[in-house]
Parts: C-alpha cells; sequence; structure tokens
C-alpha cells in the first residue's frame, strides 16, 4: 500500500475486519467495477468529436451567502450549495459541511486537471463555524488534499469510511478527530448521529491504490431532522432498504452529473437520481456533483435540465438554488413542504 495509506494497529484491524473487503480490496456486493461497459473507441471519438459544451461560454450567477449566514434561521434546516458536492448544512443548530473542495482544480496537481467554473461563492476561512466535516470518499472532487490541510488547522472533528483516516492523518487531521466507518456503522458526534450506509462507487488517487479505502452514502440525524447524502454512487437496491430503516428523509442530496452509459452501474445521472429518491423515500430532492468541474462527457447542464423534465413528470419536488443561496425548508405534518432562498423571495 501507498505511504500515504497507513493501515496499522485498529485501523488495519477494522479494515481488514470489513464485509466490504474481499482479497485484500473493498467491493460492490453486485459485483459492479468502474471499468468500462462498452468499448472504450467510441468514448474517444465522442469526447473528441461530440460537440457537447462541457464548460460554460459564460460566468455561472452565484451569490455571496455572508449576510444570510450573520443571520439566525427561521427553520431548523437551511442549506447552502457551495458547487458539486460541497454543501454547508445547518440542522438544529448545528453545522455539516459535506465534501468540502474549494481548490482551482480537483486534481493532484494545481496545474493540471479539471478546473472551477466558478469561484466558491465563500473561500474557507469566511464559513460560520463547522461542527463536523463529513467525507464520502477520497476521489479528488471530494477529498480535497489543499483544502483538508486548512481545515486540519481549524481542530473539526470529520466523519468518513473506513480506511480514508489515513490519507486524513497524512494531511495533518489529528486522529483523534477522525471517525472511520463501516457500512451500517453510526456514531454521535457533537449532538448529531452519523449513519454509514451502502453506495455503489470504488475509491482511490493512483493507480496503484484502487479500493483500498471504503466509499458510502450517509444519513445525518439531529433532533428533529433527517437528511441523506449520497456521495457518489450508482443505483443500488440498498436504497430501499436505507429509505426502510432511515427514512422519510426532510431532504435527500443526490449526485447527478459525471454520468454515461458506460460507467451507469458508479454514478446515478438524472433518471436514477430520481429512482432513487422515490426509494428513499425523501420529501425534497437537491441534485449535486455538477455544475462546477469538467468530469463527464455530456454538456455541462445537461443533468439539471434532464432532471428538471423527468421530475415534472414524476411530479418529485426539487431544490434548485443559485450557488451561494442560503435556502431555508420546512414542511408540515404530512408531505407537504417548501423551500425559499432566503432574502430573494419565496
Amino acid at each position: 500500500m501507498k505511504a500515504c495509506l497507513d493501515f496499522r494497529g485498529e485501523r488495519r484491524a477494522r479494515v481488514l475486519a470489513s464485509p466490504q473487503l474481499q482479497n485484500g480490496r473493498f467491493s460492490n456486493p453486485s459485483g459492479v467495477t468502474p471499468e468500462l461497459q462498452s468499448n472504450a473507441l467510441p468514448l474517444l471519438g465522442e469526447y473528441f468529436f461530440g460537440g457537447a459544451e462541457r464548460t460554460p461560454r459564460a460566468s455561472l450567477p452565484l451569490l455571496r451567502p455572508h449576510d444570510q449566514w450573520a443571520k439566525a434561521p427561521d427553520t431548523r434546516l437551511r442549506l447552502t450549495w457551495l458547487g458539486h458536492s460541497t454543501v454547508l448544512l445547518e440542522l438544529d443548530g448545528y453545522r455539516i459541511l459535506t465534501d468540502p473542495v474549494f481548490a482551482q482544480r480537483a486534481s493532484p496537481v494545481s496545474f493540471a486537471g479539471p478546473k472551477r467554473f466558478h469561484p466558491v461563492p465563500a473561500q474557507l476561512e469566511e464559513l460560520p463555524p463547522i461542527d463536523v466535516i463529513l467525507l464520502s470518499h477520497d476521489h479528488y472532487d471530494h477529498l480535497c488534499r489543499r483544502t483538508m490541510v486548512e481545515i486540519a488547522r481549524m481542530g473539526v472533528p470529520v466523519v468518513t469510511a473506513l480506511g480514508v483516516g489515513a490519507r486524513l492523518e497524512a494531511f495533518g487531521v489529528q486522529p483523534e478527530l477522525i471517525t472511520e466507518l463501516d457500512w451500517n456503522e453510526h456514531v454521535d458526534v457533537r449532538g448529531l448521529r452519523f449513519y454509514a450506509t451502502p453506495s455503489q462507487h470504488f475509491s482511490g488517487r493512483a493507480a496503484t491504490d484502487r479500493n483500498r479505502t471504503l466509499w458510502a452514502s450517509w444519513v445525518i440525524q439531529s433532533e428533529h431532522h433527517k437528511v441523506f447524502f449520497s456521495g457518489d454512487t450508482g443505483l443500488t437496491p440498498a436504497f430501499a432498504d436505507i429509505g426502510r430503516q432511515h427514512g422519510p428523509f426532510d431532504l435527500v442530496m443526490l449526485e447527478i452529473g459525471a454520468f454515461h452509459p458506460s460507467w451507469g452501474g458508479i454514478h446515478l445521472g438524472p433518471e436514477n437520481a430520481l429512482t432513487a429518491f422515490k426509494m428513499l423515500g425523501g420529501r425534497m430532492l437537491l441534485p449535486v456533483h455538477w455544475g462546477t468541474f469538467n468530469l463527464a462527457l455530456h454538456a455541462w447542464n445537461e443533468p439539471p435540465e434532464t432532471l428538471l423534465e423527468l421530475a415534472g413528470k414524476a411530479d418529485a419536488r426539487l431544490l434548485t438554488p443559485r450557488l451561494g443561496a442560503v435556502v431555508e425548508l420546512a414542511h408540515a405534518e404530512g408531505p407537504d413542504t417548501w423551500w425559499r432562498e432566503v432574502g430573494a423571495g419565496r
């Protein structure tokens, strides 16, 4: 294993004991792997000649959320989408930051790799105090070294999947601040409960460390609210089990971008996101993992446009805020749910 994956002592024992580990590497119960499910030659043609507008032609509109963050929420559930899979959640007075990526590129180097379409609506040092960092898995567009080095100085607890803590320690996060969970385990941190739940994906940051760490979806529970965060995943029957065990959810955050039929088993895409939303039993769907980095062959705005079209036919409730918008959610007893961008009208 690479030096940054220092599996010793208790961490090594827990990794080796995981039911998800097969022949020294983590795997999906379905057997789905990230290898292409079709010949690579047509994909090369699509990459060079497909004609998709994979980056925006102009700057994307975004809001600066600082003034709204300075005000107390009107409801117990508030959120700010900061781009890709980075969301600032405010649940019953606690703040959780999911998959924080604040660097210019989702890459191991600063001079190459997928670059942001837009600035971050707020820099890391401009955020209000964070109670917990939640990391779904170790891919570069979810686990950013530069960001985690800065977070390590803040002394914020981090909840993540089994094995990922070795990477965090290499980035300077103190071991006592890291909690690693296997699927179906949970932990209580600062008044919040986190459940690691199954997802269908893969892990690794180099050719030599594929699937050495686990990936997970997540249930976050506070006193009055429960939300679901998919991380990266393909459609899996486990979502029905998660819905039965933990649902219904006030908010479901599902990835919709970086999708292609050739790797449809490890990313949802819009259609499967709606299927997963129904399986999970959510009141409101926030699409994430789109609109920030060029990670696929489709047009940069194709996932949300397709989702909007399909959601209208399926009568699914979508939350579609602008980048950096501070959003309040509330629901009455029963299925009725509303949301609004704070300061922007309902």
